[in-house]
């Protein structure tokens, strides 16, 4: 008796549940406050050429969102789709973003980044100085490839201009790529994509006297405003210098040397007055 009324209920649980119906409606209302989960490109070189750099994101325990090679009859490579997180900018931090993993697509270039020749040369890159003449060029059919790619990817996403990058810029104290010889000012001239400043604000903040009146922890405040992750100590210290070198490398590519001078100061101020 007990067992058939158990039966009795269970068919009559399931029966109410067949009458039930479930689906998801997309199109019927919309909320408005949201953003992409995309919100940085990170440009990195392979320091590889071609057929290496493949085989490294595509076999190894690396990978990117996009590949572009040296070739020029070759298309960009989509390796991993925008929507899924590629291992690409490791420890990483950026204007309070951290483990830019998360957030950012990864853009690989066959590039063999710098030469070993000099140990010398080698050395002074390990402390912030940057011979330009140690790196490998990009050549026009990259650049081209990379510049459109780039309109797309920042007006797809509504990227922060500043939040176009170099490994460099989000990882300083480690990382180089895509290095002194990557034409930031080239990109914004043509393509209209990354942060670039007005040379007005620059000749303003071109002042010694304004610069003098700065302390060195003033002048890291201003690091960091832009987006700069750099310790908070009153000295230029080895990894504070890395971290000027890195910008350097992005807007004062002819002379990287850590050294924070009167005009990387004016362009720092000119970034910060633009994109505040």
């Amino acid at each position: 008796m007990l067992k058939k009324m158990i039966f009795l209920l269970f068919t009559l649980v399931l029966s109410s549940c067949t009458s039930l119906k479930y689906s998801v409606n997309s199109s019927k209302y919309k909320s408005k406050s949201y953003n992409e989960r995309v919100r940085f490109v990170i440009l990195h070189y392979t320091a590889l050429n071609d057929e290496r750099s493949i085989t490294a994101l595509t076999k190894n325990n690396v990978s990117s969102h996009y590949l572009v090679t040296q070739k020029r009859e070759d298309s960009v490579y989509s390796l991993v789709p925008d929507t899924k997180r590629a291992w690409h900018a490791g420890v990483s931090s950026f204007d309070g973003y951290k483990n830019l993993n998360d957030n950012s697509i990864g853009i690989e270039i066959s590039n063999l980044g710098y030469s070993n020749a000099s140990k010398q040369k080698t050395s002074d890159l390990k402390e912030g100085m940057v011979d330009i003449t140690m790196f490998y060029p990009y050549n026009d059919a990259q650049i081209f490839k990379i510049g459109m790619l780039l309109k797309e990817l920042t007006a797809k996403y509504k990227i922060n201009p500043k939040y176009v990058l170099g490994h460099s810029d989000i990882a300083p104290t480690r990382k180089f790529d895509p290095g002194p010889k990557f034409p930031w000012k080239h990109l914004y001239d043509n393509y209209g994509v990354g942060a670039w400043y007005n040379s007005k604000d620059f000749n303003h903040y071109y002042s010694q006297k304004l610069f003098d009146s700065y302390s060195v922890v003033a002048l890291k405040k201003e690091l960091e405003k832009y987006g700069y992750t750099v310790n908070s100590t009153d000295v230029w210290d080895l990894e504070s210098k890395k971290v000027i070198a890195a910008f350097q490398m992005h807007f004062r590519p002819r002379k990287v040397d850590g050294v924070f001078d009167l005009e990387t100061f004016a362009i720092l101020k000119a970034l910060n007055r633009k994109y505040k």
